[in-house]
């Protein structure tokens, strides 16, 4: 008789079954937004000028041995540009130049295009290229398995007709190369997302040494005054923490400043424009611009340009960033003339950075010079 009373489903089961689905829907309710992926093939792409002065000289070296370009970075390696004077096939009995991209630097398997262009050096644009970019590839990009692996023509151009044509000039030819590394890249989409700007810290803090909003120390230098913050100063430089903070005893720790006091300081060991570009540096966080470097680089010794005064100041001042973005700048315009200098510019001011470029420089350039 219970069996009856339960309704036309039968027994008591009818009603289990409806609570599962309401379940069902409140989890459908609940359940994530969609997400989606897509993986991004392309190439990182990077540029090399390698110019052959003496091309004449080069040639007789011999089958199979080359010239190397400095090495140059694309995509997280090294890479380098050989070029074969006398051919690198030795059945070709050195009737053929040879040009290859190697990769300079550890890797496996590592994908990439290449672009080789020996420059028209007469004007008329009518340049010899060989580029695996802007065409459909049957095999794909090429890859080179490891460490010396390399992708060029050991037919790179017939010598006697290089030596009669436009490429070759004042007995110099130049080669551009492009190598574009294949790099993957998964990329994730999300149902919102919120940019965030680049950090504006360096702003602000510039703003308030422009508007010497709550300065506490002014420092003479050359006639000149500069206004400053203590806390700003020894929050960058050790030098400066130590001559603000380090010799003050408890009771002046702890003492109001009622009279709101400015520390003076005189410095006579440096120009203002420098101690100028200190400042600069402290609170932006970067160098003055290349047109005030460069104003004082020319026909003088790098020990009296300002970049060479910026990294006197840097060693003095305990700034090791400071230090390194001259040494970087200064990197860029090391020369056969004035790598000696530089040189001693580095040692003096345990600049180690640019001490080993300029040696490897030297080694480079001027080993073959009496």
């Amino acid at each position: 008789m219970e069996d009856e009373d339960a309704g036309p489903g039968g027994g008591g089961e009818a009603s289990p079954p409806h609570h599962a689905a309401a379940s069902g829907d409140r989890a459908r309710d609940m359940a994530a937004s969609p997400t989606s992926s897509r993986s991004v093939t392309q190439t990182v792409n990077g540029s090399h000028r390698f110019v052959i002065q003496g091309y004449s000289l080069a040639k007789g070296m011999g089958v199979g041995k080359h010239i190397a370009s400095e090495t140059f970075t694309v995509g997280g390696y090294q890479w380098a540009i050989y070029f074969y004077p006398d051919g690198k096939n030795p059945e070709d009995n050195s009737a053929y130049v040879s040009v290859f991209i190697a990769l300079a630097s550890e890797g496996t398997d590592v994908r990439a295009l290449f672009e080789l262009t020996l420059l028209d050096q007469s004007g008329k644009g009518k340049h010899k290229v060989h580029s695996h970019f802007d065409r459909s590839l049957e095999s794909g990009p090429y890859t080179l398995k490891y460490r010396g692996s390399m992708w060029g023509y050991k037919r790179f151009f017939r010598r006697t007709a290089l030596e009669t044509s436009d490429f070759l000039k004042d007995d110099c030819l130049k080669i551009n190369c492009t190598v574009g590394v294949v790099v993957s890249t998964m990329d994730y989409s999300r149902p919102h997302s919120i940019e965030v700007p680049e950090s504006d810290i360096g702003y602000h803090f510039g703003t308030l040494l422009d508007t010497q909003e709550g300065v506490d120390v002014i420092f003479r230098v050359a006639g000149e005054e500069f206004h400053a913050h203590k806390l700003v100063l020894a929050a960058r430089s050790s030098f400066f923490r130590s001559e603000f903070f380090d010799h003050e005893s408890d009771e002046e720790k702890n003492e109001a400043d009622v009279w709101n006091e400015i520390k003076e300081i005189v410095i006579d060991d440096m120009d203002p424009k420098v101690f100028r570009a200190v400042l600069h540096f402290i609170y932006r966080d970067n160098l003055v611009n290349d047109d005030e470097l460069s104003a004082s680089s020319s026909d003088c010794s790098i020990f009296d340009t300002l970049a060479g005064k910026l990294m006197a100041a840097a060693d003095k001042y305990d700034l090791p960033r400071l230090r390194l973005l001259c040494e970087s700048y200064l990197c860029k315009h090391i020369s056969v003339n004035s790598v000696a200098t530089t040189l001693a510019l580095a040692d003096q001011h345990h600049a180690m950075e640019l001490k080993s470029v300029c040696l490897k420089f030297a080694a480079e350039n001027l080993s073959g010079n009496n």
